[in-house]
């Protein structure tokens, strides 16, 4: 029986640390960054990103954590997200991904999740 894309992620630690690498990587991206810094200085808005994120990312790969955040839509309504700030974040769940040693077909799987979500996120 093959794994579920959530053991190849390395179920909830893996995600878990994915997450974390992942929020890190975002900060450091000079396109979208900007999103990010305000909330520095709110550890529980950050914290309750990684939340929503973790279980997010679970519930799509097919692990039992249950999303229960707001739609795509309604968590990025006013942000007027462009194209190539929505590209800069997938580069970094992929460079994140990589680094995190999750493999080609797993990595695969997760931007086709992220990209489905584009019309979701952008221009809203």
């Amino acid at each position: 029986m093959e794994r579920i894309l959530y053991e190849h992620l390395g179920g909830a630690a893996g995600i878990s640390a994915i997450v974390d690498d992942l929020v890190e990587a975002h900060l450091r991206n000079p396109l979208i960054r900007h999103r990010f810094l305000p909330y520095l200085d709110r550890p529980d808005v950050v914290a309750a990103v990684k939340l929503h994120t973790r279980a997010f990312f679970g519930a799509a790969s097919g692990g039992p954590e249950r999303y229960e955040g707001r739609s795509m839509p309604d968590a990025h309504r006013g942000m007027n997200i462009t194209d190539a700030e929505f590209a800069a974040a997938v580069e970094d769940i992929a460079a994140t991904l990589e680094r995190h040693a999750v493999d080609e077909g797993a990595r695969e799987q997760v931007l086709v999740l992220a990209n489905s979500l584009r019309s979701e996120i952008v221009n809203l």
